[in-house]
């Protein structure tokens, strides 16, 4: 098995069909002129990729870094590495410098393939990529021991399939490091393949879908699934500062069945839309993951999406899909019960995901011996497994063991969050097992606790944290971000302790704190991170 089949398998059964576009100028009247490749000529180009990639000594099992600007050129030379069993490796660039060379100095890849001021930058840090013996670089300028990526794609397009065994490393994808050092998850051609035949079957896509990846990667699924990907004119590494005008437009021009990308994109989007009286009616599926979507932007969509719905799948890097909610179920059965501190419903575990709430702990559990499964109602640390399910980190033995509890044959991934599964079945994710704060008493998590806050009509977004004050156990305090940082007031602070106070969880806050702008992750823009407001109300850095 090899991914790289099914865009042979695609090139065969539709070769003039568009494969992707990609918007390259903008009309008069907003309108976008597109560049684009039918599924024949995605394939030749990638065989003419590959042929030169092993013309330059590279061979299956070599690693390659991935640095290339969403486009046309992204899944060419993805699937081309795919084709001859060279791993991509990739690295999400708002990581943070010194995250990024250690990530790429920990892989030790044998290949760097990167837009020109990836080549410019690692004149300077030599020693992170000692390892590398090919250079490619997007742009036209090369220097004596770099190749460029329009001299490969000049070479005949001769095939070249490399047969793999599908439990065969196919791809490392880094975490964002978002809590803790960002980490290389191993992907499988297994894994890849029944990730494309899984998202297929939960949104019933076909090849007629049109598609608008606001997240890179998740073009190649669709490719690989015989749709259109129309790349949408953004910044994928900054999804907080798209232009919702410009995506809008991407999808009228594209007739967009299907978009996806993190809630921070379609937040603005939603708001754009119900501010021009715009609706989105070829759009069926509207798809945002990463973090807890609010329920204003599921009402804000449900006048949007005349003929579809929204949806909020969960899982991670490490286990993707785990679980998928319409925002259509949201609206109707459990944001109401969100907004009283039961946290979020994320859905039911899809057909081929088996999913436990066991005991919280911060140690390690090597063996499902050691773990303890809670009942119904109880919230506990949330564990998956699945054909999906990734099974280590790239060269972090330390993290695998952290992450993995094996069962015989099998093992399950602690995702690292906290929930619980209600009597029908649901999965309700409650946050992250960092983010809990454990009193004396009681166990708090953030996303039960800040709901009750965040239904003021002032408050933008909160951050419940937990602060050692000289004892051994926390104490809960709440950071609140406003809409209008110029309501502040210790009156407003008074009234929302009291709000604390008519809800037996989270009763016991008694400090609020005020922030201007909260820190997010680097991915989706989204996450909060509350260990650093954490530290900020420690020190006393807030007002």
């Amino acid at each position: 098995m090899n991914i790289a089949d099914l865009l042979v398998k695609r090139a065969n059964e539709q070769p003039d069909k568009l494969a992707i576009k990609a918007p390259i100028s903008r009309n008069a009247d907003g309108s976008y002129n597109y560049e684009s490749k039918t599924f024949k000529e995605l394939l030749a180009t990638t065989r003419s990729i590959a042929n030169g990639l092993k013309s330059k000594g590279l061979v299956s099992g070599d690693k390659a870094v991935v640095f290339v600007k969403p486009g046309l050129d992204f899944p060419a030379i993805t699937f081309a590495l795919f084709s001859l069993g060279i791993v991509p490796v990739f690295i999400d660039p708002g990581m943070g410098k010194e995250n990024l060379l250690r990530s790429i100095k920990q892989v030790q890849p044998q290949a760097l393939i990167a837009v020109p001021i990836v080549h410019f930058l690692r004149l300077f840090k030599r020693d992170t990529f000692k390892s590398v013996k090919c250079f490619i670089t997007t742009g036209s300028l090369t220097w004596p021991g770099m190749f460029s990526l329009k001299s490969l794609k000049k070479l005949p397009p001769a095939e070249i399939q490399t047969k793999v065994n599908e439990n065969e490393l196919a791809a490392i994808l880094f975490t964002s490091g978002g809590t803790g050092i960002p980490k290389g998850v191993e992907y499988t051609h297994k894994i890849f393949s029944k990730q494309t035949e899984l998202l297929q079957n939960i949104f019933s896509l076909t090849s007629e879908d049109i598609d608008i990846p606001g997240f890179p990667l998740f073009a190649l699924f669709t490719i690989a699934m015989g749709m259109t990907s129309c790349i949408p004119d953004m910044d994928p590494s900054r999804p907080a500062d798209a232009d919702p005008a410009k995506l809008v437009q991407n999808i009228l021009d594209n007739q967009a069945t299907f978009v996806a990308g993190s809630p921070a994109i379609w937040e603005k989007v939603a708001s754009y839309c119900n501010d021009k009286k715009i609706t989105l009616p070829s759009v069926k599926y509207l798809v945002m993951f990463g973090a807890p979507v609010r329920k204003e932007v599921h009402q804000n969509f449900s006048k949007v999406l005349t003929n579809g719905t929204t949806y909020t799948p969960y899982g991670a890097t490490e286990s993707l899909p785990v679980a998928n909610i319409s925002g259509k179920y949201l609206l109707e059965k459990t944001v109401d019960l969100s907004s009283k501190g039961r946290g979020t419903c994320v859905g039911k575990p899809i057909s081929s995901m088996e999913v436990k709430i066991i005991s919280i702990t911060d140690e390690i559990l090597s063996t499902v011996e050691e773990m303890k499964e809670l009942r119904n109602g109880q919230i506990g640390e949330i564990i998956v497994q699945g054909d999906t399910v990734t099974k280590s980190y790239f060269g972090m033995p330390e993290k695998t063991a952290e992450a993995k509890i094996f069962d015989g044959d099998k093992f399950w991934h602690r995702i690292g969050d906290i929930g619980y599964l209600d009597d029908q079945g649901y999965l309700w994710f409650c946050g992250r097992k960092t983010h809990r704060v454990e009193t004396e008493n009681e166990l708090m998590s953030s996303i039960q606790c800040e709901s009750i806050f965040n239904e003021h009509q002032l408050i933008e977004k909160t951050a419940l944290v937990g602060v050692y004050r000289g004892k051994k156990y926390q104490t809960p305090e709440l950071v609140v971000q406003l809409k209008d940082p110029s309501k502040k007031s210790a009156q407003l602070k008074e009234e929302l302790i009291s709000m604390a106070s008519t809800h037996p969880h989270t009763k016991n806050i008694k400090k609020i704190w005020y922030h201007d702008k909260f820190p997010v992750d680097v991915r989706h823009n989204i996450k909060i991170d509350r260990l650093k407001l954490r530290d900020l109300a420690e020190n006393g850095d807030l007002t």
